[in-house]
Protein backbone atom coordinates (compact mmCIF):
# COMPACT_ATOMS: atom_id res chain seq x y z
CA UNK A 1 0.00 0.00 0.00
CA UNK A 2 1.26 3.49 -0.87
CA UNK A 3 0.75 4.87 2.64
CA UNK A 4 2.81 7.93 1.78
CA UNK A 5 0.17 9.18 -0.67
CA UNK A 6 -2.19 9.76 2.26
CA UNK A 7 0.49 11.02 4.65
CA UNK A 8 1.70 14.33 6.02
CA UNK A 9 5.45 14.16 6.69
CA UNK A 10 7.20 16.42 9.19
CA UNK A 11 10.91 17.21 9.04
CA UNK A 12 12.83 17.53 12.29
CA UNK A 13 16.23 19.21 12.41
CA UNK A 14 17.35 17.52 15.65
CA UNK A 15 19.81 20.16 16.86
CA UNK A 16 17.05 22.77 16.95
CA UNK A 17 13.89 20.91 17.95
CA UNK A 18 14.03 20.20 21.71
CA UNK A 19 16.92 19.93 24.15
CA UNK A 20 16.27 17.56 27.07
CA UNK A 21 19.50 17.88 29.09
CA UNK A 22 20.39 21.58 29.07
CA UNK A 23 23.48 21.41 26.87
CA UNK A 24 21.92 23.71 24.27
CA UNK A 25 21.67 21.03 21.58
CA UNK A 26 18.40 19.35 20.64
CA UNK A 27 18.38 15.59 21.11
CA UNK A 28 16.41 12.37 20.64
CA UNK A 29 14.86 12.32 24.15
CA UNK A 30 13.70 15.86 23.40
CA UNK A 31 12.00 14.64 20.22
CA UNK A 32 10.31 11.84 22.16
CA UNK A 33 8.97 14.38 24.66
CA UNK A 34 7.28 16.29 21.82
CA UNK A 35 5.68 13.40 19.91
CA UNK A 36 2.25 14.32 21.26
CA UNK A 37 2.61 17.71 19.58
CA UNK A 38 3.18 16.01 16.24
CA UNK A 39 0.34 13.56 16.78
CA UNK A 40 -2.04 16.43 17.55
CA UNK A 41 -0.87 18.24 14.42
CA UNK A 42 -1.83 15.21 12.33
CA UNK A 43 1.63 14.04 11.30
CA UNK A 44 1.94 10.53 9.82
CA UNK A 45 5.74 10.31 9.51
CA UNK A 46 8.86 12.11 10.72
CA UNK A 47 11.88 12.72 8.52
CA UNK A 48 14.88 13.08 10.81
CA UNK A 49 17.81 15.08 9.55
CA UNK A 50 20.97 13.05 10.32
CA UNK A 51 21.43 11.77 13.87
CA UNK A 52 24.43 9.56 13.03
CA UNK A 53 27.84 9.96 14.60
CA UNK A 54 29.49 13.03 13.07
CA UNK A 55 32.12 15.70 13.80
CA UNK A 56 29.44 18.22 12.74
CA UNK A 57 31.36 20.20 10.17
CA UNK A 58 28.02 20.31 8.34
CA UNK A 59 25.75 19.51 11.29
CA UNK A 60 25.46 15.79 10.69
CA UNK A 61 25.60 15.69 6.91
CA UNK A 62 29.25 14.69 7.36
CA UNK A 63 28.82 11.17 8.75
CA UNK A 64 31.66 9.36 10.50
CA UNK A 65 29.68 6.21 11.40
CA UNK A 66 26.32 5.22 9.89
CA UNK A 67 25.64 2.66 12.64
CA UNK A 68 26.19 4.92 15.64
CA UNK A 69 24.19 7.81 17.08
CA UNK A 70 25.86 11.19 17.62
CA UNK A 71 26.41 11.32 21.41
CA UNK A 72 25.06 14.89 21.42
CA UNK A 73 21.70 13.44 20.41
CA UNK A 74 21.66 10.41 22.70
CA UNK A 75 22.22 6.69 22.33
CA UNK A 76 21.10 3.89 20.06
CA UNK A 77 18.70 2.89 22.86
CA UNK A 78 17.19 6.39 22.66
CA UNK A 79 16.81 5.96 18.90
CA UNK A 80 15.10 2.61 19.32
CA UNK A 81 12.79 4.17 21.91
CA UNK A 82 11.91 6.97 19.49
CA UNK A 83 11.00 4.46 16.79
CA UNK A 84 8.83 2.53 19.26
CA UNK A 85 7.15 5.60 20.79
CA UNK A 86 6.40 7.05 17.38
CA UNK A 87 4.97 3.73 16.18
CA UNK A 88 2.63 3.61 19.20
CA UNK A 89 1.20 6.93 17.98
CA UNK A 90 0.87 5.78 14.37
CA UNK A 91 3.91 7.79 13.26
CA UNK A 92 6.64 6.34 11.04
CA UNK A 93 10.32 7.33 11.15
CA UNK A 94 12.32 8.19 8.01
CA UNK A 95 16.10 8.45 8.24
CA UNK A 96 18.22 10.87 6.22
CA UNK A 97 20.39 8.76 3.88
CA UNK A 98 23.57 10.68 3.06
CA UNK A 99 25.56 8.46 0.70
CA UNK A 100 27.16 10.84 -1.80
CA UNK A 101 29.89 11.55 0.74
CA UNK A 102 31.13 10.73 4.21
CA UNK A 103 33.09 12.66 6.78
CA UNK A 104 36.84 12.55 6.38
CA UNK A 105 36.72 11.16 9.94
CA UNK A 106 34.96 8.03 8.68
CA UNK A 107 36.91 4.77 9.03
CA UNK A 108 36.64 4.20 5.28
CA UNK A 109 38.33 7.51 4.50
CA UNK A 110 41.05 7.12 7.10
CA UNK A 111 41.86 3.71 5.64
CA UNK A 112 41.62 5.09 2.11
CA UNK A 113 44.68 7.26 2.75
CA UNK A 114 46.72 4.05 2.49
CA UNK A 115 47.02 3.14 -1.19
CA UNK A 116 47.46 -0.55 -0.30
CA UNK A 117 44.25 -0.65 1.78
CA UNK A 118 41.07 -2.43 0.61
CA UNK A 119 39.47 1.02 1.02
CA UNK A 120 41.99 2.77 -1.22
CA UNK A 121 39.48 3.54 -3.97
CA UNK A 122 36.34 4.09 -1.85
CA UNK A 123 36.78 7.80 -2.73
CA UNK A 124 37.91 9.83 -5.75
CA UNK A 125 41.65 10.43 -5.54
CA UNK A 126 43.85 12.20 -8.09
CA UNK A 127 47.47 13.35 -8.40
CA UNK A 128 46.34 16.64 -9.90
CA UNK A 129 47.91 18.47 -12.79
CA UNK A 130 51.50 19.51 -13.39
CA UNK A 131 53.06 22.01 -11.01
CA UNK A 132 50.58 21.17 -8.28
CA UNK A 133 47.47 22.37 -10.09
CA UNK A 134 44.07 20.95 -9.11
CA UNK A 135 42.84 17.82 -10.91
CA UNK A 136 40.10 19.78 -12.70
CA UNK A 137 38.22 23.09 -12.64
CA UNK A 138 35.12 21.92 -10.76
CA UNK A 139 33.54 24.16 -8.12
CA UNK A 140 31.30 22.89 -5.34
CA UNK A 141 27.89 23.47 -3.82
CA UNK A 142 29.37 25.49 -0.97
CA UNK A 143 31.11 28.03 -3.17
CA UNK A 144 34.65 26.65 -3.19
CA UNK A 145 36.97 24.40 -5.20
CA UNK A 146 36.15 20.67 -5.11
CA UNK A 147 39.59 19.27 -4.35
CA UNK A 148 41.59 19.07 -1.14
CA UNK A 149 45.19 17.84 -0.87
CA UNK A 150 45.79 15.07 1.64
CA UNK A 151 49.42 15.09 2.86
CA UNK A 152 49.28 11.47 4.02
CA UNK A 153 48.32 10.00 0.65
CA UNK A 154 49.97 12.88 -1.28
CA UNK A 155 46.93 13.15 -3.54
CA UNK A 156 43.81 15.27 -3.85
CA UNK A 157 40.36 13.94 -2.93
CA UNK A 158 37.06 15.13 -4.40
CA UNK A 159 34.44 16.90 -2.29
CA UNK A 160 31.39 18.47 -3.95
CA UNK A 161 30.42 19.93 -0.56
CA UNK A 162 32.63 20.92 2.41
CA UNK A 163 36.26 19.81 2.38
CA UNK A 164 35.51 17.44 5.27
CA UNK A 165 32.86 15.68 3.12
CA UNK A 166 34.72 13.38 0.74
CA UNK A 167 32.73 11.98 -2.19
CA UNK A 168 32.29 8.21 -2.36
CA UNK A 169 33.43 6.41 -5.51
CA UNK A 170 30.59 4.30 -6.92
CA UNK A 171 32.83 3.02 -9.69
CA UNK A 172 33.96 0.65 -6.92
CA UNK A 173 31.17 -1.99 -6.45
CA UNK A 174 32.20 -2.49 -2.81
CA UNK A 175 30.88 0.98 -1.96
CA UNK A 176 27.38 0.09 -3.11
CA UNK A 177 27.47 -3.13 -1.08
CA UNK A 178 28.42 -1.12 2.01
CA UNK A 179 25.41 1.14 1.46
CA UNK A 180 23.08 -1.85 1.07
CA UNK A 181 24.24 -3.12 4.46
CA UNK A 182 23.54 0.29 6.00
CA UNK A 183 19.99 0.20 4.60
CA UNK A 184 19.39 -3.24 6.10
CA UNK A 185 20.79 -2.13 9.48
CA UNK A 186 18.24 0.67 9.85
CA UNK A 187 15.32 -1.13 8.23
CA UNK A 188 15.84 -4.00 10.68
CA UNK A 189 15.46 -1.44 13.47
CA UNK A 190 12.03 -0.52 12.16
CA UNK A 191 12.45 2.69 10.19
CA UNK A 192 9.96 3.07 7.33
CA UNK A 193 12.30 4.49 4.72
CA UNK A 194 14.71 7.23 3.79
CA UNK A 195 15.05 10.75 2.50
CA UNK A 196 17.99 10.44 0.12
CA UNK A 197 20.41 13.36 0.15
CA UNK A 198 21.58 14.76 -3.24
CA UNK A 199 20.80 11.35 -4.67
CA UNK A 200 21.16 12.17 -8.39
CA UNK A 201 24.87 13.14 -8.19
CA UNK A 202 26.31 9.84 -6.92
CA UNK A 203 27.88 8.81 -10.22
CA UNK A 204 30.76 10.87 -11.59
CA UNK A 205 30.99 9.95 -15.26
CA UNK A 206 34.48 11.40 -15.59
CA UNK A 207 36.81 13.76 -13.76
CA UNK A 208 37.44 15.92 -16.81
CA UNK A 209 37.17 19.69 -16.47
CA UNK A 210 33.78 21.15 -17.22
CA UNK A 211 32.25 24.16 -18.90
CA UNK A 212 33.10 27.29 -16.90
CA UNK A 213 30.03 28.55 -15.00
CA UNK A 214 29.15 31.18 -12.43
CA UNK A 215 28.58 28.31 -9.98
CA UNK A 216 28.98 24.53 -10.04
CA UNK A 217 31.47 24.30 -12.87
CA UNK A 218 31.68 20.62 -13.81
CA UNK A 219 28.06 19.76 -13.03
CA UNK A 220 27.55 18.13 -16.45
CA UNK A 221 30.05 15.44 -15.38
CA UNK A 222 27.94 14.15 -12.48
CA UNK A 223 24.29 15.26 -12.49
CA UNK A 224 21.69 12.62 -13.45
CA UNK A 225 23.86 10.17 -15.40
CA UNK A 226 22.34 6.83 -16.47
CA UNK A 227 24.63 4.91 -14.11
CA UNK A 228 23.00 6.81 -11.25
CA UNK A 229 19.71 5.11 -12.17
CA UNK A 230 21.41 1.71 -12.03
CA UNK A 231 22.63 2.46 -8.50
CA UNK A 232 19.13 3.43 -7.39
CA UNK A 233 17.61 0.28 -8.89
CA UNK A 234 20.09 -1.86 -6.99
CA UNK A 235 19.31 -0.07 -3.75
CA UNK A 236 15.60 -0.46 -4.43
CA UNK A 237 16.03 -4.25 -4.47
CA UNK A 238 16.97 -4.05 -0.79
CA UNK A 239 14.28 -1.49 0.03
CA UNK A 240 11.58 -3.63 -1.56
CA UNK A 241 12.42 -6.49 0.80
CA UNK A 242 11.09 -4.23 3.57
CA UNK A 243 8.44 -2.34 1.55
CA UNK A 244 10.38 0.79 2.44
CA UNK A 245 9.71 4.31 1.18
CA UNK A 246 12.19 6.72 -0.44
CA UNK A 247 12.08 10.36 -1.41
CA UNK A 248 15.10 11.80 -3.21
CA UNK A 249 16.63 15.24 -3.02
CA UNK A 250 17.40 15.74 -6.71
CA UNK A 251 19.28 18.82 -7.88
CA UNK A 252 18.56 20.49 -11.25
CA UNK A 253 16.01 17.88 -12.39
CA UNK A 254 13.40 18.55 -15.04
CA UNK A 255 9.92 16.97 -14.85
CA UNK A 256 11.03 14.36 -17.39
CA UNK A 257 14.06 13.44 -15.31
CA UNK A 258 11.84 13.31 -12.22
CA UNK A 259 9.49 10.89 -14.00
CA UNK A 260 12.47 8.69 -14.84
CA UNK A 261 13.48 8.66 -11.19
CA UNK A 262 10.10 7.84 -9.67
CA UNK A 263 8.04 6.02 -12.33
CA UNK A 264 6.75 2.90 -10.48
CA UNK A 265 7.81 0.51 -13.24
CA UNK A 266 11.44 1.72 -13.05
CA UNK A 267 11.78 0.77 -9.34
CA UNK A 268 14.04 3.62 -8.27
CA UNK A 269 12.48 6.24 -5.95
CA UNK A 270 8.92 6.81 -4.76
CA UNK A 271 9.12 10.60 -4.95
CA UNK A 272 11.57 13.41 -5.59
CA UNK A 273 12.06 16.89 -4.19
CA UNK A 274 12.34 19.28 -7.11
CA UNK A 275 13.81 22.76 -6.75
CA UNK A 276 12.40 24.83 -9.58
CA UNK A 277 9.61 26.45 -7.56
CA UNK A 278 12.22 27.44 -4.95
CA UNK A 279 14.26 29.27 -7.59
CA UNK A 280 11.63 31.80 -8.66
CA UNK A 281 13.18 34.54 -6.49
CA UNK A 282 16.78 34.25 -7.62
CA UNK A 283 19.15 34.88 -10.51
CA UNK A 284 20.73 31.52 -11.37
CA UNK A 285 22.22 30.90 -7.90
CA UNK A 286 20.40 31.27 -4.60
CA UNK A 287 22.75 33.99 -3.29
CA UNK A 288 21.60 36.43 -6.02
CA UNK A 289 18.07 37.27 -4.96
CA UNK A 290 15.38 39.12 -6.90
CA UNK A 291 11.83 40.10 -6.06
CA UNK A 292 9.43 37.20 -5.67
CA UNK A 293 7.33 36.84 -8.81
CA UNK A 294 4.02 35.07 -8.15
CA UNK A 295 3.41 34.26 -11.82
CA UNK A 296 6.71 32.39 -12.13
CA UNK A 297 5.91 30.55 -8.89
CA UNK A 298 2.38 29.61 -10.06
CA UNK A 299 3.55 28.52 -13.50
CA UNK A 300 6.23 26.30 -12.01
CA UNK A 301 3.88 24.65 -9.52
CA UNK A 302 1.30 24.10 -12.25
CA UNK A 303 3.86 22.60 -14.61
CA UNK A 304 5.03 20.05 -12.04
CA UNK A 305 1.44 19.24 -11.03
CA UNK A 306 0.58 18.54 -14.67
CA UNK A 307 3.73 16.68 -15.69
CA UNK A 308 4.34 14.53 -12.62
CA UNK A 309 1.70 12.18 -11.27
CA UNK A 310 2.83 12.65 -7.68
CA UNK A 311 4.85 15.48 -6.14
CA UNK A 312 6.77 15.91 -2.89
CA UNK A 313 5.26 19.21 -1.75
CA UNK A 314 7.32 21.61 0.35
CA UNK A 315 7.95 25.30 0.98
CA UNK A 316 10.56 25.02 3.72
CA UNK A 317 13.36 22.74 4.84
CA UNK A 318 16.71 22.91 6.65
CA UNK A 319 18.43 24.36 3.56
CA UNK A 320 15.91 27.09 2.69
CA UNK A 321 14.91 30.41 4.29
CA UNK A 322 11.48 30.56 5.93
CA UNK A 323 8.49 30.72 3.59
CA UNK A 324 6.46 33.66 4.95
CA UNK A 325 9.09 36.39 4.31
CA UNK A 326 9.90 34.72 1.00
CA UNK A 327 6.54 33.87 -0.59
CA UNK A 328 4.13 35.60 1.77
CA UNK A 329 4.05 38.86 3.72
CA UNK A 330 5.46 39.68 7.15
CA UNK A 331 2.93 42.53 7.31
CA UNK A 332 0.15 39.97 6.82
CA UNK A 333 2.03 37.35 8.81
CA UNK A 334 -0.93 35.31 10.04
CA UNK A 335 -2.96 35.56 6.84
CA UNK A 336 -0.10 34.69 4.49
CA UNK A 337 1.09 31.92 6.81
CA UNK A 338 -2.34 30.34 6.57
CA UNK A 339 -2.47 30.90 2.81
CA UNK A 340 0.82 29.07 2.33
CA UNK A 341 -0.46 26.26 4.55
CA UNK A 342 -3.53 26.02 2.32
CA UNK A 343 -1.37 25.84 -0.79
CA UNK A 344 0.81 23.11 0.69
CA UNK A 345 -2.06 20.95 1.93
CA UNK A 346 -4.34 21.22 -1.11
CA UNK A 347 -1.97 20.52 -4.02
CA UNK A 348 -1.72 16.96 -5.34
CA UNK A 349 1.13 15.10 -3.66
CA UNK A 350 2.60 14.42 -0.23
CA UNK A 351 3.03 17.53 1.96
CA UNK A 352 6.29 17.92 3.88
CA UNK A 353 6.18 20.36 6.80
CA UNK A 354 9.35 21.69 8.36
CA UNK A 355 9.58 22.27 12.10
CA UNK A 356 8.31 25.71 13.09
CA UNK A 357 6.41 26.16 9.84
CA UNK A 358 3.22 25.20 11.67
CA UNK A 359 3.51 28.26 13.91
CA UNK A 360 4.76 30.68 11.25
CA UNK A 361 8.38 30.98 12.37
CA UNK A 362 10.36 33.64 10.50
CA UNK A 363 13.97 34.09 9.39
CA UNK A 364 16.65 34.78 12.00
CA UNK A 365 17.18 38.28 13.40
CA UNK A 366 20.99 38.05 13.62
CA UNK A 367 23.06 41.13 12.83
CA UNK A 368 26.49 39.79 11.89
CA UNK A 369 28.25 36.83 10.30
CA UNK A 370 29.85 35.65 13.55
CA UNK A 371 26.40 34.75 14.88
CA UNK A 372 26.01 32.12 12.16
CA UNK A 373 26.99 28.46 12.30
CA UNK A 374 26.31 27.43 8.70
CA UNK A 375 29.44 26.29 6.85
CA UNK A 376 27.95 27.29 3.50
CA UNK A 377 27.30 30.85 4.67
CA UNK A 378 30.86 31.20 5.95
CA UNK A 379 32.31 29.86 2.70
CA UNK A 380 30.23 32.32 0.67
CA UNK A 381 31.37 35.17 2.89
CA UNK A 382 35.01 34.23 2.23
CA UNK A 383 34.32 33.98 -1.50
CA UNK A 384 32.67 37.42 -1.60
CA UNK A 385 35.54 38.93 0.38
CA UNK A 386 37.94 37.54 -2.19
CA UNK A 387 36.04 39.58 -4.80
CA UNK A 388 36.17 42.68 -2.56
CA UNK A 389 32.43 42.82 -1.97
CA UNK A 390 31.75 45.36 0.83
CA UNK A 391 30.80 43.99 4.23
CA UNK A 392 27.28 45.47 4.24
CA UNK A 393 26.48 43.95 0.85
CA UNK A 394 27.99 40.61 1.89
CA UNK A 395 25.76 40.52 4.94
CA UNK A 396 22.70 41.51 2.92
CA UNK A 397 23.33 38.61 0.52
CA UNK A 398 24.06 36.05 3.23
CA UNK A 399 21.33 37.07 5.68
CA UNK A 400 18.66 36.51 3.01
CA UNK A 401 19.97 33.13 1.91
CA UNK A 402 21.70 31.51 4.89
CA UNK A 403 20.55 28.06 5.84
CA UNK A 404 20.60 29.18 9.48
CA UNK A 405 17.37 31.09 8.79
CA UNK A 406 15.55 27.77 9.16
CA UNK A 407 17.78 26.38 11.90
CA UNK A 408 17.08 28.67 14.85
CA UNK A 409 15.58 26.71 17.77
CA UNK A 410 11.89 25.84 17.78
CA UNK A 411 9.84 28.45 19.66
CA UNK A 412 7.77 26.44 22.14
CA UNK A 413 6.84 29.29 24.49
CA UNK A 414 7.79 32.83 25.52
CA UNK A 415 10.06 31.72 28.36
CA UNK A 416 13.86 31.58 28.49
CA UNK A 417 15.32 30.27 25.21
CA UNK A 418 11.75 29.89 23.92
CA UNK A 419 11.38 26.64 25.89
CA UNK A 420 13.97 24.95 23.68
CA UNK A 421 16.70 24.53 26.29
CA UNK A 422 17.65 25.39 29.86
CA UNK A 423 21.18 26.08 28.64
CA UNK A 424 22.70 28.34 26.02
CA UNK A 425 21.45 27.20 22.58
CA UNK A 426 23.96 26.16 19.92
CA UNK A 427 22.36 28.79 17.65
CA UNK A 428 20.60 31.95 18.79
CA UNK A 429 16.84 32.01 19.41
CA UNK A 430 14.85 34.55 17.41
CA UNK A 431 13.72 37.39 19.69
CA UNK A 432 10.23 37.28 18.18
CA UNK A 433 9.61 34.15 20.27
CA UNK A 434 7.75 36.44 22.68
CA UNK A 435 4.98 36.81 20.08
CA UNK A 436 5.49 33.73 17.86
CA UNK A 437 5.41 30.51 19.88
CA UNK A 438 3.42 27.31 20.13
CA UNK A 439 2.05 27.83 23.66
CA UNK A 440 0.37 31.07 22.63
CA UNK A 441 -1.09 29.61 19.44
CA UNK A 442 -2.45 26.46 21.10
CA UNK A 443 -4.89 28.68 22.98
CA UNK A 444 -5.97 30.60 19.88
CA UNK A 445 -8.47 28.92 17.52
CA UNK A 446 -7.56 31.52 14.85
CA UNK A 447 -3.81 30.84 14.98
CA UNK A 448 -1.59 29.46 12.23
CA UNK A 449 -1.13 26.31 14.34
CA UNK A 450 -4.90 25.80 14.59
CA UNK A 451 -5.23 26.35 10.82
CA UNK A 452 -2.62 23.68 10.05
CA UNK A 453 -4.39 21.24 12.38
CA UNK A 454 -7.74 21.98 10.76
CA UNK A 455 -6.43 21.56 7.21
CA UNK A 456 -4.65 18.32 8.14
CA UNK A 457 -7.94 16.98 9.51
CA UNK A 458 -9.81 18.16 6.40
CA UNK A 459 -7.25 16.43 4.18
CA UNK A 460 -7.77 13.16 6.08
CA UNK A 461 -11.54 13.57 5.84
CA UNK A 462 -11.78 14.44 2.14
CA UNK A 463 -10.23 11.92 -0.23
CA UNK A 464 -10.47 14.44 -3.04
CA UNK A 465 -7.69 16.44 -1.32
CA UNK A 466 -5.47 13.37 -1.03
CA UNK A 467 -6.06 11.54 -4.29
CA UNK A 468 -8.02 13.88 -6.56
CA UNK A 469 -6.59 15.25 -9.82
CA UNK A 470 -5.22 18.79 -10.05
CA UNK A 471 -7.13 21.02 -12.49
CA UNK A 472 -5.63 24.50 -13.04
CA UNK A 473 -7.99 27.44 -13.56
CA UNK A 474 -7.53 30.58 -15.62
CA UNK A 475 -6.52 33.35 -13.24
CA UNK A 476 -4.33 36.44 -13.43
CA UNK A 477 -1.62 36.84 -10.78
CA UNK A 478 -1.62 37.56 -7.89
CA UNK A 479 -4.50 35.05 -7.87
CA UNK A 480 -3.65 31.34 -7.95
CA UNK A 481 -6.70 29.15 -8.57
CA UNK A 482 -7.17 25.45 -9.13
CA UNK A 483 -9.58 22.60 -8.52
CA UNK A 484 -9.15 19.18 -7.00
CA UNK A 485 -11.48 16.64 -8.60
CA UNK A 486 -12.27 13.01 -7.79
CA UNK A 487 -15.23 11.50 -9.61
CA UNK A 488 -18.22 13.77 -9.02
CA UNK A 489 -16.59 15.52 -6.07
CA UNK A 490 -14.81 18.82 -6.69
CA UNK A 491 -13.20 21.49 -4.52
CA UNK A 492 -12.00 24.91 -5.69
CA UNK A 493 -8.97 26.61 -4.10
CA UNK A 494 -8.50 30.39 -4.47
CA UNK A 495 -5.33 32.05 -3.15
CA UNK A 496 -4.69 35.81 -3.21
CA UNK A 497 -0.91 36.42 -3.09
CA UNK A 498 -1.37 40.16 -2.58
CA UNK A 499 -1.74 42.98 -0.05
CA UNK A 500 -4.79 44.16 -2.02
CA UNK A 501 -8.33 42.77 -2.27
CA UNK A 502 -8.96 40.76 -5.45
CA UNK A 503 -12.33 40.17 -7.14
CA UNK A 504 -13.08 36.79 -8.73
CA UNK A 505 -16.05 35.43 -10.65
CA UNK A 506 -15.91 31.97 -9.10
CA UNK A 507 -18.83 30.93 -6.93
CA UNK A 508 -19.43 28.06 -4.54
CA UNK A 509 -20.30 27.07 -1.00
CA UNK A 510 -17.61 28.19 1.44
CA UNK A 511 -15.78 25.27 3.01
CA UNK A 512 -12.81 27.17 4.50
CA UNK A 513 -11.42 30.70 4.62
CA UNK A 514 -8.50 32.05 6.60
CA UNK A 515 -10.66 35.11 7.32
CA UNK A 516 -13.65 35.02 9.73
CA UNK A 517 -16.50 34.78 7.22
CA UNK A 518 -19.55 32.56 6.73
CA UNK A 519 -19.94 32.85 2.96
CA UNK A 520 -17.90 33.90 -0.04
CA UNK A 521 -19.22 36.74 -2.22
CA UNK A 522 -16.49 37.07 -4.84
CA UNK A 523 -13.84 39.27 -3.19
CA UNK A 524 -10.67 37.84 -1.68
CA UNK A 525 -9.13 39.92 1.08
CA UNK A 526 -5.34 40.45 1.26
CA UNK A 527 -3.61 37.05 1.47
CA UNK A 528 -6.94 35.29 1.75
CA UNK A 529 -7.19 31.57 1.06
CA UNK A 530 -10.61 30.13 0.24
CA UNK A 531 -11.75 26.55 -0.38
CA UNK A 532 -15.15 26.24 -2.07
CA UNK A 533 -17.35 23.27 -2.86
Amino acid sequence: MDWWKDAIIYQIYPRSFQDSNGDGVGDIPGIISRLDHLQELGVDAIWLSPVYKSPNADNGYDISDYREINPEYGTMEDMEELIAQAKSRGIRILMDLVINHTSTDHYWFRQSRDRTSPYADYYYWSHGGPDGTLPNNWTGFFGEDCWEFDPQRCEYYLHLFAKSQADLNYHNPAVLEEVKDILRFWLDKGVAGFRCDVINVLWKESLDSGKKRLALTGQERYISWEENHRILRQLREVLDEYQAFTVGETVFVTPQQARDLCAPERRELNMVFSFQHMECDQYYVKWLKRKFRPKVFFDCLTRWQRELDWNALYLENHDQPRSIPRFGSVRYWKESGKLLATLLLTLRGTPFLYQGQEIGMLDFDFQRIRQLNDVESKNVDRLLRRFHVPQKLRWRIISRTSRDNARTPFQWDDGPQAGFSQGRPWLGVNHNCASINLAQQEEDPASIWSWYKDLAALRREREVLRRGEFVPMEAAPPLFAYRRRLGEEQLTVLLNFSDDPTRVSVQGSLLRSNYPRERFEGVLQPWEAVILE
